[in-house]
């Protein structure tokens, strides 16, 4: 009986793997928001990001999870960002160091600046987790926008996802009925 239950758990895991690794969130296209959020990470994040906000796809943008050591001045150089731009619309919130950690740091920020929908900028394969923390963090009246950035990700990397992703989920479950 306890072989047939953990055969069937694996099964259960591995389809789900197959799913999470082959069905990998999209690219959202150009829509509106109040603001953008790009948790820091992979590569064409910010990028991506910035041409949002020089498109007016959103009037401002936080970077959460920046080095506390980098400037805005830095930042601007390194992404090619003209000052106006840095004045005027992107926050660098170096509070977060963990997913978990950009959701309490963008829930933060969307209360400080009122802002009702958002745009989440990150890569596919970081996108489900993104958001689903994001979620946790947010009142239900502010809109999500999954905006998910391709990517080539290794079979470790989606590995270490995925079981980052369950294992989550089992963290609110468990305070969910604890």
């Amino acid at each position: 009986m306890i072989r047939r239950i953990l055969a069937a758990l694996f099964l259960l895991w591995a389809f789900g793997f197959l799913w999470f690794a082959v069905a990998l969130p999209a690219p959202a296209g150009m829509r509106k928001t109040d603001a953008i959020v790009v948790p820091t990470g992979s590569r064409g994040r910010i990028d991506r990001g910035l041409t949002l906000l020089r498109a007016r796809q959103a009037k401002k943008m936080l970077v959460t999870g920046v080095d506390p050591e980098v400037k805005p001045r830095e930042f601007a150089a390194e992404y090619k960002v003209e000052q106006r731009l840095m004045n005027c619309c992107i926050t660098l919130g170096s509070d977060a160091v963990d997913t978990r950690g950009n959701a309490q740091e963008t829930a933060q920020w969307v209360a400080r600046n009122g802002v009702k929908s958002v745009r989440l900028v990150t890569a596919d394969w970081h996108m489900r987790r993104a958001a689903a923390e994001l979620g946790q963090e947010l009142p239900e009246s502010v809109a999500v926008l999954r905006d998910a950035v391709p990517s080539q990700p290794s079979m470790r990397t989606l590995f270490l996802e995925y079981n980052k992703l369950l294992a989550s989920q089992a963290v609110r479950l468990w305070d969910v009925f604890a």
